[in-house]
This record gives structure tokens, sequence and C-alpha cells, in this order.
């Protein structure tokens, strides 16, 4: 996907559902129960459970590596925030930009 592609998502698919595309960084099932026929709601879905997931599995390997994996978890939140605060801005300003790293994975179809 391009970094910022509007031919996938019509506009206004975009300004009804931007709201719910950002809060799905708190919730990421929200969009999934408030709009499930959404494409940019689905999208933005998928990207904060792929975040999700890489933050839970991150603090529970990071927390069994001693010293150093101790070390990262003093950095790894600030990196998720980081991410979830990029998401969120997106989502709420209709872009749908993939999160860097991790953002090229899809989960939901």
């Amino acid at each position: 996907m391009d970094q910022n592609n509007f031919n996938q998502f019509s506009m206004e698919d975009i300004e009804k559902n931007k709201t719910i595309a950002g809060l799905s960084y708190f919730i990421f099932f929200l969009p999934l129960l408030v709009c499930p026929d959404s494409p940019y709601g689905k999208f933005h879905a998928n990207q904060a459970l792929i975040l999700f997931l890489v933050s839970v599995v991150g603090f529970i390997v990071l927390g069994f590596i001693p010293i150093l994996g101790w070390i990262a978890l003093i950095f790894f939140p600030l990196v998720i925030l980081g991410l979830v605060i990029y998401g969120l801005l997106n989502g709420l300003n209709g872009k749908a930009k993939e999160l860097p790293v991790i953002g090229k994975y899809t989960l939901l179809k």
C-alpha cells in the first residue's frame, strides 16, 4: 500500500469514520463493532491490532531476557506510545498511513 493511499477508501467513508479509526488505537476492535462495513475503519483496526500484539509479545519477551531485556523495557513503552500517537493522529486526520515497520502486515481482511 502507498504511504497515503486515498484510492482505496472513499472520502465519505473517511469523513464518517475517522474518529472511530483514531480511537481504534485505544480499543482496536471498536471500528469492527461501530462501523463493520468501513474499509477505512478496518484498516486502522488492523493497524491497532498488530500494534497491540507487538506490544504484548514485546513486553513478555523482553521481561524474560535478563539485564538487556530489562533495560530495553525502559524504552519499549516509549516506542509503543510513539506508534500509538502516530496511528491516532493518522486516523483522526483521515490518513491511511501504515505504521512504520509493523504496518505492512494484515490480520483483518
